[in-house]
Parts: structure tokens; sequence; C-alpha cells
């Protein structure tokens, strides 16, 4: 199947969201497309050239846009200079 994976960085004070990447690949089902979207943050957060910003969480998307996956990283998971300040 056809996904997109999307990364955002959120404004807890409105919810906003702003796309920071988007990357298409072909899955053979739900659990394959969360095991990419896994693989890509740790790459990301490894290269910061990739991705100059950490994002805040992840959607995976159907090729027609439904959304079949969100999660929200945490920040328990970050090195201390890397969380966000309250």
């Amino acid at each position: 199947m056809r996904i997109v994976i999307e990364f955002y960085r959120t404004r807890a004070q409105d919810d906003a969201h702003a796309l920071l990447g988007r990357e298409s690949a072909e899955v053979t089902d739900l659990a394959a497309a969360i095991a990419l979207a896994g693989d890509l943050a740790r790459t990301f957060a490894e290269t910061p050239a990739l991705m100059p910003q950490r994002p805040d969480a992840l959607v995976i998307r159907d090729a027609g846009g439904a959304t079949l996956h969100e999660l929200a990283f945490d920040d328990a998971l970050l090195p201390p200079t890397e969380r966000r300040s309250p």
C-alpha cells in the first residue's frame, strides 16, 4: 500500500501544526508503515542536517489522505538538552 508519513512541530497553546517533512513509500501493511516511520524518525534525530528541527509528532496517511496512525513524541525520551521548555 502507498503511504505518506508527515512530521510536525506542534504548539500547545493553540494546537498549531507546522509540517517539517513528508516522505512517501510503498509498504506491505500498517505495521511496516509504523516501523518505517520509526526508522525515519531515528535517522532524522541522528542526522540534524536532514531535518534541522526535531518533530513533535508524525502522521501516517494512506494514498487517499485518510489518517492511519498518529504519534506524538514524548519529551521524556529525549536527551535533556533537546527537551522543549515548559
